[in-house]
């Protein structure tokens, strides 16, 4: 069974970094595209980075520059480095898997998998 439980979130000042990390298991990363979403109160979810099989990424604007997605293959686990963190980064970060997908696209209903998101708090 597909597994996702994401860790590394928690609280910090405006300007630092913080690194998540998605253990997965139950698959292999090579079918899938894997990301990272995002939601704060009262908003939708929305993608803030996508790597695919073929380690093609795709950032949110928002992001760019700040953020980078990686994926260790052998170790099956999904990061994502944030640094220069902003107060309107505050979200549950949630990572998510897309079987079969073509392109890192970043609309969270193209996901079926799920893990239960880690708190990111920025202040």
């Amino acid at each position: 069974d597909v597994q996702l439980v994401e860790s590394g979130g928690g609280s910090v000042q405006a300007g630092g970094s913080l690194r998540l990390s998605c253990a997965a298991s139950g698959f292999t990363f090579s079918r899938y595209c894997m990301g990272w979403f995002r939601q704060a109160p009262g908003k939708e979810r929305e993608g803030a980075a996508i790597i695919d099989g073929g380690g093609r990424t795709n950032y949110a604007d928002s992001v760019k520059g700040r953020f980078t997605i990686s994926k260790d293959n052998a170790e099956i686990t999904l990061y994502l480095e944030m640094n220069n963190l902003k107060t309107e980064d505050t979200a549950m970060y949630y990572c998510a898997a897309r079987y079969g997908c073509t392109e890192p696209a970043k609309d969270p209903r193209f996901f079926g998998r799920w893990g239960q998101g880690t708190q990111v708090t920025v202040s």
